[in-house]
């Protein structure tokens, strides 16, 4: 058994699985001195954690094995800047991802920072304070620590970034895959002001298609208007199955849902001839005790098959063989001002700006609530005391 090096100390756990790892503790008095190991540990072929001191007896630090593989060299460590919310994170607070997870674990899918530390290998790639994007189990954090082939190196630590790792992504693809789109084809989105499903409206009319797009307030079909969709529905104003079945007959041809229950069933009922459905989410079930929302699952063959019409889900981690491609392109189209990344702090809500670790309930809330217009995100402030 190769002997433990001690590395710096901090409160972070989010390691893989796989490293040989143990807790331990290390009374304060002894950070110092192991935060200045940080250089000599490169060659000792450790990861070393840049962490800032708290204001405790003790902190707790990692004790790793000196033995790992060269896939755990290629490792870096980020500071984050700011991290995403998405309806899912109840599911896998939940258990429902992988029922296999047991309390206690992290949660979270998405982050943007920069690098505090590197691997071995990582420093080949990446550089320290350098501005990187990742999508990473646990990412409810100050510090967290990834696999480098996972991050993605962006121009500034920046939330508009974020809102592309998971959202942006989860509509480029599922479009792109499943929908078929081209010039003139009918898109709905539901949910079409969230944090992706912004995305999904821009996409299809990049595609040339006319989308419609369901929301719960008039500032959200303003909103929906300046991304070009064509015809914005407030469900709070309109019934959406009556404007479906009045303006458009004949039906539509995609639909991009989000929302389950009874919107999903709406949107089985204005499908076209060859009408295709996407499922992304069912967002309106995730709170209940079984995370559904009741569809009518009986009629569903029938109405399929008198259209020859089709229900097909889709799961971002299925495709991510697509997933860094998907991500160069969206980048692409930011950076070249062809897509708009709406990002929401929570600056609207009753107690203000999501900041912090501590605001995150507030997000999720918040969400849940419908007041958000684009991609919820809590900012992670730098701060050496930290509250953790």
């Amino acid at each position: 058994m190769p002997q433990d090096t001690k590395v710096c100390p901090g409160e972070v756990t989010h390691l893989p699985a796989e490293w040989d790892v143990s807790a331990t503790v290390f009374p304060t008095s002894e950070t110092h001195g192991l935060c200045k190991q940080l250089d000599s540990m490169a060659s000792e072929q450790t990861l070393g954690f840049a962490i800032p001191l708290c204001d405790k007896a003790q902190i707790t630090g990692i004790s790793m094995s000196t033995g790992f593989s060269e896939r755990n060299q290629k490792t870096i460590r980020g500071r984050r800047g700011f991290v995403g919310v998405n309806a899912s994170d109840i599911n896998y607070s939940a258990g429902r991802y992988d029922p296999s997870v047991k309390i206690p674990f992290d949660a979270g899918f998405e982050g943007v920072g920069e690098v505090v530390a590197l691997g071995l290998s990582a420093s080949a790639t990446f550089t320290v304070g350098q501005a990187v994007a990742y999508m990473a189990p646990g990412s409810f954090a100050e510090y967290t620590v990834v696999p480098a082939s996972t991050a993605i190196p962006v121009p500034a630590v920046k939330p508009e970034y974020l809102t592309l790792l998971v959202s942006g992504t989860t509509a480029y693809i599922s479009l792109k895959e499943l929908g078929e789109l081209s010039e003139g084809r009918k898109v709905l989105v539901t949910a079409a002001a969230g944090g992706t499903g912004q995305f999904a409206v821009q996409l299809a009319k990049k595609a040339e298609c006319h989308v419609i797009g369901t929301c719960s307030s008039d500032e959200k079909s303003a909103f929906l208007k300046s991304l070009g969709c064509d015809r914005p529905i407030n469900y709070n104003g309109e019934h959406v199955g009556a404007v479906l079945k009045q303006e458009y007959p004949r039906g539509v041809d995609v639909v991009y849902e989000s929302v389950g229950g009874a919107m999903f069933d709406l949107a089985v009922d204005a499908l076209a001839t060859k009408g295709r459905l996407i499922v992304i989410g069912f967002v309106s079930g995730y709170q209940t005790p079984t995370g559904l929302s009741p569809v009518k699952a009986v009629t569903l063959p029938a109405k399929l098959l008198k259209k020859s019409a089709s229900v097909q889900g889709f799961f971002l981690n299925h495709y991510l063989s697509k997933y860094r491609a998907a991500m160069d392109h969206l980048l692409k189209m930011y950076a070249s001002g062809e897509l708009v990344c709406k990002v929401d702090l929570g600056d609207l809500s009753a107690e203000g700006r999501f900041t912090g670790l501590e605001s995150v309930f507030r997000a999720v809330d918040y969400m849940y609530m419908r007041k958000n217009t684009g991609k919820i995100v809590v900012e992670l402030p730098h701060s050496v005391h930290s509250k953790l």
